[in-house]
């Protein structure tokens, strides 16, 4: 295989992309230095805890900056960008992650995570799940899952709340921690092989797991791109957590109370809003993917003849 030159690749000076890579960390520190600190004390936070625990997360995965496979950082060394980070001396000097290094494996799931995103894009959103996969997910006392939070409602009326309102869940990951019992009142039962028949870009989960595809891309995204979905997600699972039957006022948190109309119609405006803003990181996320897929099929395919 011929190992490509610089032409054609973006190169960052060492101003350039120290200057990122420090930004990067001071937009990120508030949040992620908060966690640790609670985790140094062994606290709990059930709002923001979620993210860290369900995606897997640690502050120094979310702090590592990278500019994205194929770009080349001008004057580093292996000292700044290791050799086990998946950098490696770049073509005319400089380090980066050379596109053609990225296992098979890894791009299988590139394609299929791209798939993803654009059937969940070009799906028409719906606005009318109203946060129920929180109180299916309770409709067994057994099942509450944050007991340091009481239920704002006695848990006959929340299992009224499901039994009444319309249940439209299109998101097999809270489709799938349904108490068993509440499972019946989805139209659809829900798979992981369905999922990219069945997200649609108003979910408030799938807007929060464009912090999971992002993640599963790293370090071939730039980091800033993490950063957007992270903050994202923070902001959506606060919306989750409020609309949920489970009082968040001890966490400073006004509860959306979607047993009532006033309730229902603010989650509606919240998760326009979430979904507003997901839009262009969804979009960049699958411009970006797409990007690299090109240049991994340039510089590993053989040319047509």
């Amino acid at each position: 295989m011929t190992v490509p030159r610089a032409e054609g690749f973006e190169r960052l000076s060492r101003e350039e992309h120290t200057a990122r890579k420090r930004m990067h960390r001071e937009r990120l520190a508030p949040v992620v230095d908060s966690a640790i600190r609670r985790r140094s004390r062994g606290e709990k936070h059930p709002i923001e805890d979620f993210l860290w625990e369900y995606y897997g997360l640690r502050p120094g995965r979310l702090y590592h900056w990278s500019p994205g496979a194929g770009v080349i950082l001008g004057d580093a060394d292996e000292t700044e960008f290791s050799d086990k980070a998946g950098y490696t001396d770049a073509p005319d000097g400089g380090r980066w992650i050379d596109p053609a290094s990225i296992p098979e494996k890894r791009r299988t799931t590139f394609r299929w995570i791209v798939n993803l995103l654009e059937k969940t894009r070009d799906r028409p959103p719906f606005y009318g799940c109203l946060g129920l996969h929180e109180w299916a997910m309770v409709y067994e006392i057994k099942d509450v899952r944050h007991p340091r939070l009481p239920l704002r409602l006695s848990h006959a009326e929340t299992r009224r709340v499901v039994e009444t309102l319309p249940m439209r869940c299109s998101h097999y990951d809270a489709f799938r921690f349904f108490s068993e019992s509440a499972r019946h009142f989805n139209p659809v039962t829900l798979s992981p092989d369905t999922r990219p028949e069945q997200e649609q870009p108003a979910c408030l989960h799938a807007n929060m797991d464009l912090l999971k595809w992002s993640l599963k891309i790293h370090p071939y995204l730039p980091a800033e791109l993490i950063a957007d979905a992270f903050e994202l997600a923070l902001a959506a699972r606060r919306i989750d957590m409020r609309a949920s039957p489970y009082d968040v006022t001890p966490l400073g948190e006004e509860p959306i109370r979607i047993e009532t109309p006033e309730g229902r119609k603010a989650y509606v405006a919240a998760q326009q809003e979430i979904a507003t803003r997901a839009a262009p990181v969804r979009e960049r996320l699958i411009e970006l993917l797409n990007g690299v897929i090109h240049v991994i099929d340039a510089v590993i395919l053989p040319p047509s003849e």
